[in-house]
């Protein structure tokens, strides 16, 4: 036997106490079950109880999150709750008190079991609120379920009531072992990533890449091809998944929330509005592929390929960061790409696609006042599209600006390598290194060192377009890739310019290369 000497007598000592209070810290957490229903649902609203027990603490702070990942703004989503009350295992009401906005607090309860039960009362029809009425229901888990401050890593269950008229739930919550309406999270970040969807719902015909399968589940999906948009949906997933060379999740599900707008991502789902009978002509084909390209491609960008700041989340602040232009504006370059290089879309659709962006961006004076890294920073109150208020023509939108950079970004990288090299490598090494290796986000100097590593060159001109309102030198880089920009007056307001994209006469073989490998031919 090896001689403990003191020190490692010392080491052996700190690491059983690291053990003893983590294990004390996770026997201090009680169990939590919720149950939900819908007594009246065409008055939209809900029902939600909550059993918990087993809690140390004779003191709890129950917190309703005032946003939701994916939705940078705050949503205050405590102001639908229209009653609430608390009892004891024997009936005997119990005192809350609200100490805040959205929190909670509840005393007397060590060592006892207790229920809550509150109201709710729905009013939007928007992707990032719950809604409910006679026909089906969907839940925003943040706006509905309470958690305890600091147990936000605790497991949690869910219990759904169903409406005698619905019959199908789409989740991407796990499925209680022989139930059909049960649910489990292993802790509340988990949970509030996945929403809830109830009612008469179809199904459209599934498929599998990579051994796994991928599902669309929706309410009033629309009489279209439902055989022919599955099998264009799974060249589009495909084309995603040969960019990263990874599959992460066990099963993939799009969950169609109806006619509307928006659309969230998650880890293994991503809840849409979605409207089949609008898939009429090609254009309108086309851009509900990026739509639903560019949510699917966020498993990987912003879930897992995420800013630093975004995650733990701050369920109550909301979590800043300088690189939305990263999550959402490179994803929105990749949506293009990624539908162009599935085969569904031509060269001339993927330039009107970056036009699109180009035309808003150097129509906006905003560019002339705010960088991609203020507009990320400043979206919670700005707007994810800028303002239009009393600062309007001072703001600019990294959803828009974003692909635009990503554009000069990657033509950068591939020429600086001679197309050895290209954004997707950036992509990739971020996924590996900061997701599968390290467990966690990257940080705005590691994205930029990452992107100089794999272009073996400095790209200090392309982050002074990210840091700075430096004018985007579009004939440098796309140049790069045999492209040029083409710049008239329009037609309808002298004072706007209207840009298209053209192809260069007599490219270089490097440019053509570029060009080439870039649309995926």
């Amino acid at each position: 036997m090896k001689k403990i000497t003191k020190l490692s007598f010392i080491l052996i000592c700190c690491l059983i106490t690291v053990i003893t209070t983590t294990g004390f810290a996770q026997a201090q957490a009680g169990k939590m079950s919720y149950t939900v229903s819908f007594p009246e649902p065409a008055s939209n609203g809900l029902h939600v109880k909550l059993q918990t027990s087993g809690w140390q603490q004779d003191t709890l702070n129950f917190k309703m999150p005032k946003w939701m990942p994916g939705y940078y703004q705050i949503m205050d989503y405590a102001d639908e709750i229209v009653s609430i009350s608390a009892e004891d295992s024997k009936g005997k009401k119990l005192t809350l008190d609200k100490i805040n906005k959205n929190t909670w607090q509840i005393t007397g309860v060590k060592n006892k079991a207790f229920t809550l039960n509150y109201d709710i009362k729905t009013s939007k029809q928007f992707v990032a609120n719950s809604y409910v009425d006679a026909e089906h229901a969907y839940l925003i888990n943040a706006s509905t379920f309470f958690y305890v401050d600091g147990f936000i890593n605790i497991p949690v269950a869910i219990k759904v009531e169903m409406n005698e008229a619905w019959s199908k739930i789409a989740t991407g919550l796990t499925l209680v072992k022989g139930k059909s309406n049960e649910f489990t999270a292993p802790d509340f970040d988990i949970l509030y990533d996945c929403p809830i969807l109830i009612g008469n719902l179809e199904e459209l015909p599934s498929f599998e890449v990579g051994g796994k399968l991928h599902r669309f589940v929706g309410y009033k999906l629309g009489d279209f091809d439902h055989e022919g948009f599955m099998q264009k949906l799974k060249l589009m997933v495909e084309s995603a998944v040969a960019i990263i060379g990874d599959i992460p999740y066990k099963e993939y599900t799009f969950i169609g929330i109806g006619p509307g707008r928006g659309g969230i991502e998650h880890l293994n789902n991503t809840t849409v509005s979605f409207d089949g009978n609008r898939l009429n002509s090609d254009a309108a084909m086309n851009g509900v592929l990026n739509f639903l390209a560019h949510e699917y491609f966020h498993h990987y960008n912003v879930k897992r390929i995420r800013p630093f700041e975004l995650g733990p989340f701050d369920y109550d602040q909301g979590s800043k960061t300088n690189l939305l232009w990263v999550s959402e504006g490179l994803s929105v370059y990749y949506e293009y790409l990624v539908i162009k290089r599935a085969g569904l879309a031509s060269v001339e659709t993927l330039f009107e696609d970056f036009e699109n962006n180009i035309n808003v961006v150097e129509n906006n004076p905003g560019k002339n006042y705010q960088s991609l890294v203020e507009a990320s920073y400043n979206t919670w109150k700005d707007g994810p599209f800028g303002t239009q208020r009393e600062e309007k023509g001072k703001t600019i939108s990294y959803y828009q600006k974003g692909p635009v950079v990503g554009l000069l970004l990657d033509f950068a990288i591939r020429n600086a390598t001679k197309n050895e090299k290209s954004l997707d490598d950036v992509m990739q090494h971020v996924y590996y290194r900061y997701y599968k290796e390290l467990g966690r986000g990257f940080t705005d100097a590691e994205f930029e060192q990452t992107c100089e590593t794999v272009a073996n060159a400095l790209l200090t001109e392309i982050f002074q377009y990210i840091y700075t309102t430096k004018p985007l030198d579009y004939d440098k880089y796309l140049e790069m890739g045999g492209l040029k920009l083409e710049v008239n007056p329009a037609e309808s307001d002298p004072e706007k310019k209207v840009y298209k994209l053209k192809q260069i006469e007599n490219p270089t073989e490097l440019q053509k290369e570029i060009f080439q490998s870039w649309i995926g031919e």
